[in-house]
């Protein structure tokens, strides 16, 4: 008989075997008969070899040692595929583009993606899939069936594989680890994903815009932006998710169940990546570190953020009003001012906040609570971001400094507003009287004037304040309170600013220096008065004889001049 003849022919596919004894195992398959039958488990086989090889599970035999890492294999060809990993063999390729792969089967399920044949189908949801093992496991979804328990926790697995990584959590074990910067990971596929942070590989292109993504899935999702869809519905509000873990990690707002907790704080979190991210307070990691400014950050996101402060790049666009945004979900919380949509509400007061953290801030009003404690002077506050700006008082830490005159400031926002005094930007402006303000809140605070409106007032002499900070000030008239201390002359003051302003008599600072005649001042505003002598600027004027005057209490001085003259009149 010719080597390459098969005249065995199974009468149910047509299939040519060149032996008798290949066509009956064959045929096993057909009619479903396993004679060989496990005396441990009863758990039966076609042929004797698989037998053969599924005995070991009883007796934990691995003849095949691995000669690098010394692991065990049950048969000859899993170690000669193992082997691959260390030799980087990849001797099956893909016709269509090229691909690599160690084994036979794996090109084989490659393939199907350029085919997009997926000839498994679920019964149930008629969900396709290109492996018959694949629709095994889905089905699980529609059963329910977690087959594989942790006999740690009882925490049930639809896959083998699933619960093997699982319980890498209780041991601790990370087998596999980056090479750049030594990450070790609990499955190889996370270790393969976390390389392309450091390759900058995105090999999933979207159709649409052309965005890469590292990983199938961000891709998936991202899609939904441009179609629209969100598949999964919160059943308590009706919102929408892109995703199942999205909509899952969303329905613990409305339960408040906090399954992960923090092993040194106690502190509660909806998903396990928030926890993940806050342990990274407690040991101080920072493994992402910014290439222009060595600024080291917990998240790859964050990393990711920061970056746009070198680069400008404000990818997100509003559509109303042109404002750049760095985040996508800056730019949806920004598109409410347009529309005026207020989705979290305070359900004591009925405020109204376009975010769910401003909404949780609020909250906080109500309960009194301050759980972030300075260990310095024992201040309490709402939110840790608020401490750890408040720590920089008693450091002296300014961590964002000007370019243009390398003044230091203790937070990026009061360095951004402070940036528009030198580029002369004021983006809010008045509709009355079109005077320019750098920021929302000023606008606001301005736009009582025209109203006459003072909605805060004090409960002692009944007088009224435009803003909450200003009638708090006033009230320390009343009880003498000067919590802000000199700790050169014990000289007491109301307010923050003041104290720092008085301190510099004693270091005899001078940071506005004039240009025309190098006089010192210590205030801006009493710097700004000053230039007026140079430039003969008068912006203050009588309106009843237009005189001039370059100060507004010489005017002031000015105008009694007129009362006094009206008052003489109606004596005559």
């Amino acid at each position: 008989m010719q080597r390459d003849e098969k005249p065995y022919t199974c009468t149910v596919c047509n299939k040519g075997f060149g032996q008798a004894s290949k066509l009956t195992q064959h045929q096993r398959r057909h009619t479903g008969e396993k004679p060989y039958t496990c005396a441990v488990c009863n758990k039966g086989f076609a042929q004797a070899s698989d037998l053969k090889r599924h005995q070991i599970i009883h007796t934990g035999e691995k003849p095949y040692t691995c000669v690098v890492c010394n692991k065990g294999f049950t048969q000859a060809s899993k170690l000669t595929q193992h082997q691959r990993r260390h030799t980087g063999e990849k001797p099956y390729t893909c016709a269509v583009c090229n691909k690599g792969f160690a084994q036979a089967s794996d090109l084989k399920r490659h393939q199907i993606i350029h085919t997009g044949e997926k000839p498994y189908t679920c019964v149930v949801c008629n969900k396709g899939f290109t492996q018959a093992n694949s629709l095994k496991v889905h089905q699980r979804v529609h059963t329910g069936e977690k087959t594989y328990i942790c006999t740690v926790c009882n925490k049930g697995f639809t896959q083998a594989s699933y619960l093997k990584s699982h319980q890498r959590i209780h041991t601790g074990e990370m087998p596999f680890t980056c090479t750049v910067c030594n990450k070790g990971f609990t499955k190889a596929y996370n270790l393969t994903k976390h390389l392309r942070i450091h390759t900058g590989e995105k090999p999933y292109s979207c159709a649409v815009c052309n965005k890469g993504f590292t990983q199938a899935s961000h891709l998936k999702h991202h899609q939904m932006i441009h179609t629209g869809e969100k598949p999964y519905t919160c059943v308590m509000c009706n919102k929408g998710f892109t995703t199942a873990s999205h909509l899952k990690g969303h329905q613990r707002i409305h339960t408040s169940e906090k399954p992960y907790t923090c092993a040194v704080c106690n502190e509660g979190f909806t998903q396990a990546s928030n926890l993940i991210k806050h342990q990274t307070i407690h040991i101080g990691e920072k493994p992402y570190t910014c290439a222009v400014c060595r600024k080291g950050f917990t998240t790859a996101s964050h990393l990711k953020r920061h970056q746009m402060i070198h680069t400008g790049e404000k990818p997100y666009t509003c559509a109303v009003c042109n404002k750049g945004f760095k985040q996508a979900s800056d730019l949806k919380t920004h598109q409410m001012l347009h529309t005026d949509k207020k989705p979290y509400t305070c359900a004591l007061c009925n405020k109204g906040y376009t975010q769910a953290s401003h909404l949780k801030r609020h909250q906080i009003i109500h309960t009194g609570e301050k759980p972030y404690t300075c260990e310095v002077c024992n201040k309490g506050f709402t939110l840790a971001s608020q401490l750890k700006v408040h720590q920089r008082i008693h450091t002296s830490e300014k961590p964002y400094t000007c370019t243009e005159c390398n003044k230091g400031f203790t937070q990026s926002s009061t360095l951004k507003r402070h940036q528009m005094i030198h580029t002369g930007e004021k983006p809010y402006t008045c509709v009355v009287c079109n005077k320019g303000f750098t920021q929302a809140f000023d606008l606001k605070s301005h736009q009582i004037i025209h109203t006459g409106e003072k909605p805060y007032t004090c409960t002692v002499c009944n007088k009224g304040f435009t803003q909450a900070c200003n009638l708090k000030v006033h009230q320390m008239i009343h009880t003498g309170e000067k919590p802000y201390t000199c700790a050169v002359c014990n000289k007491g003051f109301i307010q923050a600013c003041n104290l720092k302003v008085h301190q510099m008599i004693h270091t005899g600072e001078t940071p506005y220096t004039c240009a025309v005649c190098n006089k010192g001042f210590i205030q801006f505003l009493h710097f700004k008065t000053h230039q007026r002598v140079h430039t003969g600027e008068k912006p203050y004027k009588c309106n009843v004889c237009n005189k001039e005057f370059s100060q507004p209490h010489f005017l002031k001085q000015h105008q009694m001049i007129h009362t006094d003259i009206k008052t003489s009149k109606k004596q005559v």
